[in-house]
């Protein structure tokens, strides 16, 4: 297997705008302010961009079962997965911040079965990812299972 070189400790973050300053405060605190985010829990997850190389952070909100963190691909309904959806089909090696902790993990698209089981655990949690799923019709919203990497 191919190892890249890659640089997970200068992601470029979002555009200025509630995104960025929720990265930059879930950052500098480590966690303390921005893991809980309206009252749910949020990752920041590191991808590699397809296209260029760099490392691409973003703020999501994530359920747990088991060790393995899930996150879900609504892009508020867009017709189109989201850039870090795209990004971790391409490179499934991935980097998360959990609160203050620093996860190395392996992405995958939730098979048909283990999406059944956990979207409604995530809509539970955050009941919006319903009225994307409608809107996004007819693409069918990623339910994303990240793993850690045996050691992290």
């Amino acid at each position: 297997m191919h190892t890249l070189e890659v640089d997970w400790d200068h992601p470029t973050d979002p555009r200025p705008g509630p995104r960025l300053d929720h990265v930059r405060a879930y950052v500098s605190t480590a966690g303390a302010d921005g893991h809980l985010w309206h009252g749910v829990p949020t990752l920041l997850l590191t991808t590699l961009d397809r296209t260029t190389g760099n490392t691409v952070r973003t703020p999501l909100i994530y359920g747990e079962d088991a060790g393995r963190f899930l996150v879900v691909a609504s892009a508020d309904g867009a017709p189109d997965h989201p850039r870090w959806y795209r990004n971790l089909t391409a490179h499934p090696e991935v980097r998360l911040q959990v609160g203050a902790a620093t996860v190395e993990a392996t992405a995958h698209t939730a098979t048909a079965t283990e999406r059944e089981v956990y979207w409604e655990m995530m809509t539970a949690l955050w009941p919006s990812f319903e009225d994307d799923q409608a809107a996004a019709r007819p693409r069918e919203i990623p339910l994303v299972i990240l793993e850690r990497l045996p050691g992290h």
